[in-house]
């Protein structure tokens, strides 16, 4: 998330799915703030999208109206008002989430929701919600991911868990219930949102329709007098043949050659592990490659090609641009704000470390560029580019600091050969 940004999220609650808007840390001089549209004692809630718009057009008495983004919001479509799908949390079916066995979904969505329950608790001060926090420090294992929950001792910590929850969940629900509060709207300004949606949902309808037709109606064209297909398969490299590509990576060290490949989708590096073995030039990485090594893709089944190219010495390793990462710098970029950021590195960037940690069975860079965070929800309105959405608005310091936790725990994970 960003600071500055306000956003619609939906709750699970005793009475049923309401959505209303979180606020999340904004800075307002020397103070930080964080709120949800509300006023005083009250979390305000509504049972529909078509209700939250026509309030937020038609009232002014809730906590959010000096919020800087404000006037931006009253602006929004009612479509622009559906939360996400990572915005929505289900408080009811904490338990179900905890009574089953953990895998990296549940367990994330089990962490996100209980983090806005936490933040509710601490918002609208209440006193059971942040006292069930305290008195279960065991919670605090879940944003490992599933490394924490593997094994016997991973098991009982799992139980643990869900006996936490299973005993005072239902307090946290009933507190949270008890201050949301859903007020009057205008009907008019209701049946006027309805429309919206429902105009909105009609064209999503219509601009699939046209799409299958399009497809329909396309025409394969071939010409026979084209060698160009001929042309590409005669200039295809060596390594695209092989399925692996020599990666050059420059990081605060200095710049590193290392081999990559896909397996079943999954990242798999020249290493062990999930430590990556990387040298300085490619010289150094091919005479490496000459030699017999135990490392991982030595278990690819085209490896072998690469080993016999390396010994009789015709193997050329070339990095394509695609293949080449350049890590420093970007720090800086993104404390200065969205402007400075070269999207393209970043982009290049968050595949790397994401390969990365996949391939050392780490799910760090995975929750800490989660849109449930502050990193992670920068990075994606970096990268997913929405006009609906608002601008990140400074200071980006934390944001920064994430990036360069995630860039100094990626460097470790480097070996030089």
């Amino acid at each position: 998330m960003a600071s500055g940004d306000i956003v619609p999220i939906e709750l699970g609650l005793t009475d049923g799915d309401l959505v209303t808007l979180w606020a999340p840390r904004w800075r307002d001089g020397d103070d930080e703030w964080e709120a949800f549209l509300g006023h005083e004692d009250a979390l305000y809630g509504f049972a529909s999208v078509a209700e939250l718009a026509a309030f937020i057009r038609t009232s002014d008495d809730h906590d959010l109206v000096d919020h800087p983004a404000w006037k931006v919001i009253g602006g929004l479509s009612a479509a622009q008002l559906e939360p996400e799908e990572h915005h929505i949390f289900d408080l009811v079916g904490v338990p179900e989430l905890a009574a089953g066995d953990p895998d990296p979904d549940s367990l994330g969505e089990l962490e996100e929701t209980l983090e806005m329950a936490r933040t509710i608790g601490e918002v609208c001060e209440l006193d059971v919600v942040t006292k069930f926090f305290g008195s279960h420090p065991v919670l605090g294992a879940l944003p490992s991911g599933m490394s924490a929950f593997v094994g016997r001792e991973g098991q009982e910590l799992w139980e643990q868990i869900g006996a936490a929850i299973a005993k005072d969940w239902d307090r946290v629900v009933d507190a949270i219930d008890a201050v949301v509060k859903s007020p009057e709207v205008d009907a008019e300004a209701v049946s006027v949102a309805e429309a919206e949606l429902l105009a909105a949902e009609e064209n999503v309808v219509d601009a699939e329709d046209a799409a299958e037709t399009d497809d329909d109606d396309e025409i394969e064209q071939v010409d026979l007098d084209d060698d160009s297909d001929e042309e590409d398969s005669e200039e295809e490299t060596f390594w695209h043949g092989v399925g692996i590509d020599p990666v050059r990576i420059v990081t605060s060290e200095g710049e590193f050659f290392t081999l990559r490949c896909y397996l079943d989708d999954e990242p798999v590096f020249l290493g062990n592990d999930g430590s990556i073995t990387v040298f300085g030039s490619e010289r150094a990485l091919a005479r490496y490659l000459a030699d017999d090594h135990d490392h991982d893709l030595a278990a690819v089944s085209t490896y072998g090609e690469v080993h016999t190219a390396a010994i009789d010495g015709s193997l050329e390793v070339e990095v394509s641009d695609e293949n080449v990462y350049v890590l420093p710098g970007l720090a800086d970029d993104l404390s200065q704000g969205p402007k400075a950021v070269d999207i393209e590195q970043l982009d290049l960037a968050v595949e790397l470390l994401s390969d990365a940690a996949d391939y050392a069975d780490d799910d760090t860079v995975e929750q800490a560029l989660a849109k449930s965070t502050p990193l992670g929800w920068y990075v994606s309105y970096l990268l997913e580019p929405d006009p609906s959405r608002l601008a990140p608005s400074p200071p980006f310091s934390a944001e920064a600091d994430s990036w360069r936790t995630l860039e100094h725990a990626f460097e470790a994970r480097l070996a030089k050969g």
